[in-house]
């Protein structure tokens, strides 16, 4: 028997939870929150250029007054260190980007910012550090409006953009998994079109404003002297520090790309590993990919909900075999675990945390909902025809029984390693999984197939369900008190498919007194104590001899009328069924 590993809560049970909940995103995040804070006190001061140049000024002063405070200043540029510290740590560390999502938009415009505002930082805040500068918005839109060249106000109006951007893609990535965030979104979006768009008009005003003053020269004298722009000899020393920082700045990015690159050359050379996904698929990766990211550039389905981050439980994995072979979890990590109630089990890791460094099999709790495949079932099918189609209702029994005495989280990936197995049964006979209800399913076969297809599909999925039950049974026998059992229900006929629901929460599905039927054979398994209940009229759609499998008169809730359907015990017994048939046809 595996030796189990000591469990990740041990690592760090002397560390207060405030202090395990904290990891490298958190301190990004909380210094990024400090940053848009700065940013967005800075576009309301430039909204208040539509008012008037004196709201301007005393919007200015009460901002230096906030932003100059020592104990905020130290809070935020020691947060503009740390912050940017940590985009270039992510450029490194980050071995694989879902490039159809945000993440890596945000990470170029992050980079990108201090590329193009750094002539400007040092011009307002060195220029008065250093030489005591009194640069204000007069002068600094008489540079830009009057001064520089036309691009220039457009370089200035190109980066409030982008930092706005970046910063609003760091608050949605920050917020989208909280429960008020659907309630708020209508509001925050308002706020993130409306604030940026009153900036950029105070902005254009107070450039208007500025160059029709800047023609008389008691204003020259009165705002541009040596006092407020400095002598040109500290402009040449401001210059040669902005140089300095463009090539410091360039040199760190350089050196982050440089890094990967000698990282993937010793990670290759360190040899590769196989990542088996509980027997479906397995893949060989380079060492120091996390199981995350080895799924994502492999293009596999993987349940994530916060984008890697470690803010959520979704995409975490149950290690088959020997989990004292894997690296410790770190405290993040452990947290994370802990709060779910995994702390415990060694077994259970974050797949966006986890860097194997052996050969791994696992299984995911958690399978990604498979949009495309429901909308591919969709497009079959025209919205609202009638055709005929088979429903299977397949059904997990005792899983009340077994959440009595199991932590809910052991109960649950059980149960989704039952529809696991079912799903993978019906999508191998050509039938598409429809609805997840509890830990049962409705299946519907005949989208792309003739109804006699159809009926045949279905018999032979409920046999390999059967075959996938019993090998289920067999992986996870130490874990569970008695076998998993199952009832089938099937019977086709003509339904109405398409969409219902209420707005975003629309599912296709089909309607008809077909999958009725089919729900309530699957109840009646109980009773009849077999595994699988199927109409006679299936049975002789699909071909199948009469007297190929044992037939009963059952009353069927909501029928006026008997039915007379198979009694199958064994599901296994189906597939001799099918065979039989396909021989009588021969």
């Amino acid at each position: 028997m595996a030796t189990r590993a000591k469990p990740h809560s041990n690592q760090d049970a002397a560390a207060p939870a405030w202090l395990r909940r904290i990891g490298v995103r958190q301190v990004r995040m909380f210094c990024g929150l400090v940053l848009f804070a700065y940013l967005l006190s800075h576009f309301l001061n430039h909204a208040l250029g539509n008012i008037s140049a004196e709201a301007l000024h005393d919007g200015v002063m009460w901002h230096l007054a906030v932003w100059q405070f020592l104990p905020v200043t130290i809070l935020f540029y020691g947060s503009v260190a740390i912050h940017g510290g940590l985009g270039l740590w992510a450029l490194y560390q980050r071995r694989q980007f879902r490039w159809r999502t945000l993440e890596p938009l945000q990470l170029a415009l992050g980079l990108s910012v201090p590329l193009l505002i750094y002539g400007h930082v040092i011009a307002m805040r060195l220029g008065n550090v250093l030489y005591d500068q009194d640069r204000l918005y007069p002068q600094v839109l008489y540079s830009y409006f009057v001064a520089a060249p036309p691009y220039r106000a457009w370089l200035m109006v190109a980066v409030m953009l982008i930092a706005w951007t970046h910063g609003c893609i760091g608050l949605y990535i920050w917020l989208r998994i909280k429960p008020a965030f659907r309630r708020a979104t209508p509001w925050l979006l308002a706020a993130a079109v409306l604030i940026p768009t009153l900036a950029l008009l105070g902005f254009y005003q107070g450039g208007r404003e500025v160059a029709r003053e800047s023609a008389s020269p008691q204003w020259q004298a009165a705002n541009l002297g040596p006092a407020n722009l400095g002598t040109p000899q500290q402009q040449v020393t401001l210059d040669a520090i902005g140089g300095g920082f463009l090539m410091v700045y360039l040199g760190l990015i350089g050196s982050a790309l440089l890094g990967r690159g000698v990282r993937a050359i010793a990670e290759r050379r360190g040899g590769m590993i196989r990542l088996s996904y509980g027997g479906d698929r397995s893949i060989r990766v380079r060492k120091g990919l996390t199981v995350l990211e080895a799924s994502l550039r492999h293009n596999i389905p993987h349940a994530s909900a916060c984008g890697g981050r470690a803010r959520c439980s979704t995409c975490r994995i149950r290690v088959l075999g020997d989990p004292a072979m894997l690296p410790p979890p770190s405290s993040r990590e452990a947290f994370v675990l802990a709060s779910i109630g995994a702390g415990d089990d060694p077994s259970i890791r974050l797949a966006c945390q986890l860097r194997p460094t052996h050969d791994l099999d696992f299984v995911p709790v958690f399978p990604p909902r498979n949009v495309a495949a429901a909308r591919r079932a969709a497009r079959a099918a025209r919205i609202g025809e009638e055709r005929y189609l088979v429903s299977m209702f397949v059904d997990m029994r005792g899983s009340t029984k077994l959440g009595e005495t199991r932590l809910p989280f052991d109960t649950v990936f059980i149960v989704n390693r039952f529809l696991g197995a079912v799903s993978r049964s019906v999508i191998a006979c050509g039938g598409q999984p429809n609805q997840f209800v509890g830990d049962g399913l409705l299946a519907l076969f005949g989208l792309e197939h003739s109804p006699r297809d159809a009926c045949r599909n279905a018999i032979r999925a409920a046999s390999m369900i059967a075959a996938a039950i019993d090998e289920l049974n067999s992986f996870l026998g130490h874990d569970l008190p008695e076998p998993i059992r199952f009832g089938i229900g099937i019977h086709g006929g003509e339904v109405v498919v398409g969409e219902i629901g209420y707005r975003d929460h629309m599912v296709f599905t089909a309607l008809g007194d077909s999958v009725n039927v089919a729900s309530r054979l699957q109840d009646m398994t109980k009773t009849l104590g077999c595994e699988t209940l199927l109409s006679d009229e299936l049975r002789a759609t699909a071909g199948v001899a009469d007297d190929a499998l044992p037939t009963e008169q059952v009353e069927i809730r909501g029928r006026t009328e008997p039915m007379l359907v198979c009694v199958v015990t064994r599901s296994r017994d189906l597939a001799a069924a099918l065979d039989d048939s396909e021989l009588a046809l021969a």
